[in-house]
């Protein structure tokens, strides 16, 4: 199961898991990209670690849009959050969406730094660390 850094700047590193359970308190406000869904246990696993900014697989949105739903959960503890497109990069796979995932939806936090959707993931971030 992946998990490593693959960026870092002057406001932080990215680090790339496979899985949002591999999430840990060495972690603390770091940007993560997780392979897992966007839905709410992932949302929760998310939340057990205060990170600058987290990101999953869209996978496919689903009904009642399960597959982003940790998006809110993280907008209302002020976290930025975001998913790549499943049609971009393979569910489970963090170093597939670091290099060729799409940011498919933010939340109003991750908006506000500056994330936009149908950016390439790995660009965004890098310059969300650098800025």
């Amino acid at each position: 199961m992946l998990k490593q850094q693959v960026a870092r700047g002057e406001l932080g590193k990215v680090i790339l898991m496979d899985s949002i359970t591999k999430v840990s308190n060495e972690d603390k406000g770091q940007v993560v990209v997780s392979g897992s869904h966007g839905g709410s246990s992932s949302g929760e696993f998310a939340l057990g670690v205060p990170l600058k900014a987290v990101f999953f697989n869209d996978a496919g949105v689903g009904k009642e849009s399960a597959g982003i739903a940790a998006l809110q959960m993280l907008q209302e503890h002020a976290i930025a959050g975001g998913t790549v497109s499943h049609l971009s990069a393979r569910i489970g796979d963090s170093q597939d969406m670091w290099d060729h995932g799409v940011i498919s939806h933010l939340n109003d936090a991750a908006r506000a730094l500056g994330l936009v959707e149908n950016q390439r993931l790995d660009q965004a971030l890098i310059r969300l660390i650098n800025a």
